[in-house]
C-alpha cells in the first residue's frame, strides 16, 4: 500500500473483494475489477482484481499475484502464467506454497529477471489430534469445521449436527454466491451469536479468513467427475492449513476425521513435501486464434481449438490448459451462426455451469439476442421468498449464476449491448 501504484491479482472475486475493502478501509484509494464488477475509487492508483482480469497494459510500481502455485492448475492455469509474464511492474510478488518455485526460477532465468525468495513458517503449528470424532458428529466442538466433498454431504452434516446437538451451523460451498459465502463467514467468526460450527466443501481452502479451531475431515475422498478418487494430499495439507490462522482466535491449528479409517491418509498428506510443479498453462489469446483460424476459414470454432491444441508446440515448461467446458460452450453456440469469431471466443469464456441446463439455456438465449443486434434481456423472475426446499435452492443458484453470468457478459461487450446489469447487480444481490 505504500508504492505510488499497485495490483493485487487474486484466485477468487470473493478475496478481491476482501482487500478492496481492506485497503479502502485503511484510507488507501483502491479500485475493484473482477469478471462480475467495475469499481473505480477517484484518484485511486491501486487495484484489487481477479486473475483473469489483470492488465498487462498499464504500468505499476508493485503487482501481487496471489497462489502463484495455481499456474498448474489444468484449467486456470493459463491466467496466472499470463500475469506472471505479462505483468508490467518493477516488483511483482508470488505468493503461494513452494511447488512452483523451481519453475518460477526457471522462467525468470529465461527472462533474466531478478529473483529473491523468502519463506515463511506457519504463525501457529498444525496438531493433527490422534483422536478422531470416533464416527460420531455428537462430538463436534465449538469452531470446529467440518469438511465434506460434495453439496449434499454438506447440508446432511448441517442437519445431522443442528439435530443431535445445541450446534448451530454456517455452509459454505462452491455454488454459493460469494456475497452469501462472505455473509456466512462473518456469521461463523462473530463470537456473539449461537453460530459455532461451520460445514464447508474444499470451497474454504482458499480466499477466506476463519476462526477455524479444528477442521474435521469428513471423508477423504471425492468424486472427479469420473469416478470416486482420494483427495489430494496438496489439497488435504491446504484445507487442514485452514485452522489456527494468523489473526484466529485460537491458539493453535488443530486437524482430525470423522472415522478413524481416514486418520492415517490425512497424516500422510500433512508429512508429504508438496509434489514440485513440472509445467505451468498456457491458452491462446484471441488473436492467436485468430492468426490460425486465418490457415483454416471453412471449421467451425469447435473444431478451430480441436486442431489447435493437436498443432501448437510448447516447450517443456508448459502445458495447454484444458477446455473441454470450452469446447461444450462453443458446441451449442454453433446454432447462432450469425456470431463473429471474436463474439464467439468471448462467449465461451462466460461463467457457466455446464452441467447446468437451465443456466446454459440462458447463455445460448443471450447469444442468439446479441446476435440479432438486440438489447440482451434478463428476463428471468424473481422468487417472493427463500427456499423452502433443496429444489428451490437449487433453482436459486441457477439464477444467481445466469445473472452473474450476464454482469460478466456486460463488462465484455459494448454495455449497450447488456444494458441491464445495474438491474442484474440488484436482483443477484436480492438472492444472497
Amino acid at each position: 500500500m505504500e508504492a505510488k501504484k499497485g495490483i493485487y491479482c487474486s484466485p477468487l472475486r470473493l478475496l478481491a473483494m476482501e482487500v478492496f475493502d481492506k485497503v479502502n478501509g485503511n484510507g488507501v484509494y483502491c479500485s475493484l475489477h473482477t469478471g462480475q464488477e467495475k469499481k473505480f475509487v477517484p484518484f485511486s492508483n491501486h487495484v484489487a482484481c481477479t486473475v483473469e482480469m489483470v492488465s498487462t497494459d498499464e504500468l505499476y510500481d508493485v503487482a501481487v499475484i496471489d497462489e502463484i502455485q495455481m499456474m498448474a492448475d489444468p484449467y486456470r492455469g493459463f491466467a496466472w502464467t499470463r500475469a506472471l509474464l505479462g505483468l508490467k511492474a518493477d516488483e511483482i510478488h508470488l505468493c503461494g506454497d513452494p511447488s512452483v518455485l523451481d519453475i518460477v526460477r526457471k522462467i525468470c532465468s529465461e527472462t533474466g529477471d531478478e529473483l529473491f525468495v523468502h519463506h515463511y513458517e506457519r504463525f501457529k503449528p498444525l496438531v493433527v489430534e490422534a483422536k478422531t470424532l470416533l464416527g460420531d458428529l455428537k462430538n463436534v466442538r465449538s469452531g470446529d469445521c467440518v469438511v465434506a466433498f460434495s453439496r449434499r454431504e454438506v447440508f446432511e452434516v448441517k442437519i445431522a449436527i443442528e439435530k443431535h446437538t445445541n450446534h448451530r451451523c454456517c455452509v459454505i460451498y462452491g455454488a454459493l454466491p460469494p456475497e452469501t459465502r462472505r455473509q456466512q463467514a462473518n456469521l461463523f467468526n462473530d463470537q456473539n451469536n449461537e453460530y459455532d460450527v461451520l460445514v464447508a466443501t474444499d470451497a474454504v481452502g482458499m480466499g477466506l479468513n476463519l476462526n477455524i479451531r479444528r477442521v474435521v475431515f469428513y471423508g477423504l475422498a471425492k468424486y472427479n467427475g469420473d469416478k470416486t478418487v482420494a483427495v489430494p494430499g496438496s489439497q488435504v495439507k491446504q484445507i487442514a492449513g485452514r485452522a489456527g490462522r494468523r489473526g484466529s482466535i485460537y491458539p493453535d491449528g488443530l486437524t482430525t476425521t470423522l472415522n478413524l479409517d481416514d486418520l492415517a491418509y490425512l497424516i500422510e498428506c500433512l508429512k508429504q513435501p508438496f509434489d514440485e510443479v513440472k509445467k505451468v498453462g498456457l491458452f491462446p489469446f484471441f488473436e492467436q486464434v485468430e492468426l490460425f483460424a486465418g490457415k483454416m476459414p471453412n471449421v467451425t470454432f469447435c473444431q478451430l481449438l480441436e486442431k489447435f491444441s493437436e498443432n501448437c508446440r510448447l516447450d517443456g515448461s508448459y502445458f495447454l490448459c484444458r477446455h473441454d467446458h470450452i469446447k461444450k460452450v462453443a458446441n451449442m453456440l454453433q446454432k447462432v451462426p450469425e456470431l463473429s469469431l471474436e463474439d464467439r471466443f468471448n462467449f465461451c469464456f462466460a461463467p457457466v455451469n455446464i452441467r447446468d441446463p437451465k443456466a446454459m439455456y440462458h447463455l445460448l438465449r443471450f447469444a442468439s439476442s446479441y446476435s440479432q443486434n438486440l438489447p440482451v434481456n434478463i428476463a428471468m423472475g424473481i422468487p417472493k421468498g427463500s427456499a423452502r426446499n433443496n429444489k428451490e435452492l437449487l433453482d436459486l443458484e441457477t439464477k444467481h449464476q445466469v445473472l452473474s453470468m450476464y454482469m460478466w457478459l456486460s463488462h465484455h461487450f459494448k454495455e449497450e449491448t447488456f444494458p441491464y446489469w445495474k438491474k442484474a447487480e440488484a436482483m443477484a444481490n436480492r438472492y444472497c
